[in-house]
């Protein structure tokens, strides 16, 4: 197995500071996320089925998917990168949210997100890790189809959000719109810096 530690370093970090982002904005904002987060809030308000239980199960086909496809090194990443988020935002979690007006602000808490996500995940992306089961899909989706990971993403997201409008105002996800689109814009950048397409 490939074990590069420069690799390791930077998907615990970039975990860490996508967690960083998703506890002081997304959890105060108002403004989401689409993918796997916004599909089990679905299920919970569909048919009742806890986010705890729904996320563990569909994330799960998703990295066995990702697994298949981009080999065994990308599980032994991926859990380092699971295990950064969850351990990164308890952490957080200790302390007060940095930017309590974010709320009132949902354009600034709309490019704040996708800068924490985009960055965060695009980084991890990069080092062929992915820190939730809508990455792996979308890597696998991306390897598979020669689709830009960006538009796998984009393409997954607004329909999750779509879907979303039957408990969420419009107006919030309108700007939920901006920040995927804005987000998966970002990871495709950084996946693509320095290499050649």
């Amino acid at each position: 197995m490939d074990i590069k530690p420069k690799s390791y370093i930077i998907i615990i970090a970039s975990s860490a500071f996508l967690a960083f982002g998703l506890y002081n904005v997304h959890s105060l904002s108002g403004v989401t996320e689409g993918g796997i987060l916004g599909l089990v809030l679905l299920f919970d308000y569909w048919f009742g089925i806890s986010p705890a239980i729904s996320f563990f199960a569909v994330s799960a086909v998703c990295f066995a998917i990702g697994c298949r496809v981009l080999g065994k090194s990308f599980i032994a990443r991926s859990a380092v990168a699971v295990a950064s988020f969850s351990l990164s935002y308890a952490l957080f979690e200790q302390f007060e949210p940095l930017w309590p007006g974010l709320y009132d602000t949902p354009l600034l808490a709309a490019v704040l997100g996708a800068v924490f996500v985009g960055v965060g995940t695009g980084m991890c992306v990069r080092e062929n890790a992915a820190i939730a089961g809508d990455d792996a899909l979308a890597m696998t989706l991306s390897h598979v189809t020669g689709i830009k990971i960006e538009y796998v993403y984009m393409l997954s997201d607004v329909a999750v959000l779509a879907m979303s409008l039957c408990y969420i105002p419009l107006r919030r996800i309108a700007y939920s719109l901006f920040t995927v689109i804005l987000s998966g814009q970002i990871i495709g950048i950084i996946r693509r810096i320095g290499k050649k397409d």
